[in-house]
């Protein structure tokens, strides 16, 4: 006989608390951290250079053209560094604050990225990427 209840058996019951407090506190660090991680970003709507209708004209934007080697706003050559005084300029008297770019093939990534950024900061409220037809 075995006194004050020693037996050789194992604990065969598995203690489940722990591993439901350690999901409780995954689950809220992932319900607090999700709205974090969605950036916000530019909104990028496609259309077809064949549309007819549209919803603005060009003579209601203002038109920015990147050739690889200068910048043209409304048809005027621009200094890089001009740019964004320029842009604020006619976007004080441009109602829709509507930007045009349109590139060159040969137009860099970042250049691109670099003046839809400056035109943003500029204060302009709608910009789109227009694409040129073949000729």
């Amino acid at each position: 006989m075995q006194a004050g209840g020693n037996s050789d058996e194992g604990i065969t019951n598995i203690n489940v608390t722990p591993l439901v407090d350690i999901a409780l506190v995954l689950v809220i660090i992932f319900m607090v951290t999700a709205p974090m991680t969605v950036q916000s970003g530019i909104i990028v709507n496609s259309s077809k250079v064949t549309a007819s209708v549209g919803k603005s004209t060009k003579s209601d934007a203002i038109q920015v053209k990147l050739t690889s080697k200068s910048i043209l706003i409304n048809n005027n050559k621009v200094a890089p560094d001009q740019y964004v005084a320029q842009l604020k300029a006619l976007l004080a008297k441009n109602e829709k604050k509507l930007v045009m770019i349109t590139t060159d093939r040969v137009v860099q990534h970042g250049t691109l990225v670099t003046i839809l950024d400056e035109s943003k900061k500029a204060g302009a409220k709608t910009l789109t990427l227009m694409k040129e037809e073949k000729q």
